[in-house]
């Protein structure tokens, strides 16, 4: 009977002891949630690199007017000023894309969230669409806005014999 007491006091010891190294461990978590701010991100990542125009394309002399951006990536379990930079933009929903202009305020927001979206450059290969057309657009999963053109009737001409 002794036996069996002395176990369970050294048992319940045995539980404090985790108990208190648990707490100890939900202390540092905590305080090292407290270090990752937005303000303590470097500005280096917000920096352009010249290696950029090589690896992904395109010529930094003739950039492109609109972007075509698709969220690829979930926001679950990311910081709340990613979940506000992508809702601000209109990426709600996943692998919708979205036309934004290609100024430097649009571009700084991108640079925070660029690694849950593909940003691609918008490709007309049909021109310009004018405003009768526009109604009969689309835009591919490549960033191509093509013109679905109809054929209008043609006139039938009577046949003389």
């Amino acid at each position: 009977m002794a036996a069996a007491a002395g176990r369970a006091g050294s048992g319940h010891a045995g539980a404090w002891k985790m108990l208190g190294k648990r707490m100890e461990g939900m202390a540092s978590t905590v305080w090292v949630r407290c270090l990752f701010t937005r303000s303590r991100i470097p500005d280096s990542v917000f920096q352009p690199r010249p290696g950029d125009h090589e690896k992904y394309g395109g010529d930094p002399e003739q950039p492109h007017k609109i972007h075509v951006i698709t969220r690829i990536k979930s926001v679950v379990g990311r910081p709340y000023w990613e979940k506000k930079i992508i809702r601000d933009l209109g990426l709600d929903k996943a692998h919708q894309p979205r036309l934004h202009k290609n100024i430097p305020s649009v571009n700084s927001r991108l640079k925070v969230i660029k690694h849950l979206i593909r940003i691609q450059p918008l490709k007309l290969p049909y021109g310009l669409p004018t405003e009768e057309e526009m109604s009969d657009t689309f835009l591919t999963s490549k960033g191509e806005l093509i013109i679905k053109r109809h054929l209008k009737p043609v006139e039938q001409k009577e046949i003389k014999s």
